[in-house]
């Protein structure tokens, strides 16, 4: 049985994310629009720098900062915002695009997915912001938790 269309690009999005060096949490995401992969991104750190686990471990877990919280603490480039800056880099358009993340944004990421034009969000798994929960709404963009 062939999966849907949500299905299909949220596995991609799975794939994406081993991609991930974050020991916290591994998260792909794509933009999708018209039925293509416009671009993906994954979280790390910024390109060519080391990653925590080199550099002897998390910051976040050293200080103990819960998840959702501090974001700016953060060695990891966002997976929603590798997107944005891949498509940037190469020229693509992303706006009226889908994005397929396994992760709910961040509130950082809503702001910066608002801004793209992104029209739609589709995500699997929670995370614990309510700000960016408020402001996608408030954007009126189509957040969908997508059951596997």
């Amino acid at each position: 049985m062939r999966p849907s269309w949500d299905n299909y690009f949220m596995k991609i999005a799975e794939l994406v994310a081993t991609r991930a060096t974050c020991l916290r949490r591994q998260v792909g995401a794509i933009a999708v629009k018209d039925k293509r992969i416009l671009a993906t991104g994954y979280n790390g750190p910024p390109s060519g720098l080391l990653h925590c686990d080199k550099l002897g471990g998390c910051l976040r877990d050293k200080l103990k900062i819960p998840p959702g919280e501090r974001q700016e603490l953060s060695r990891a480039v966002h997976a929603e915002q590798n997107v944005i800056v891949q498509a940037a880099k190469l020229g693509i358009n992303i706006e009226g695009a889908t994005l397929y993340v396994t992760n709910h944004p961040c509130f950082i990421c809503a702001k910066m997915l608002i801004n793209a034009g992104i029209k739609k969000i589709v995500y699997k798994g929670g995370y614990p912001d309510k700000w960016a929960k408020d402001i996608l709404k408030e954007a009126k963009i189509e957040v969908v938790k997508l059951s596997v």
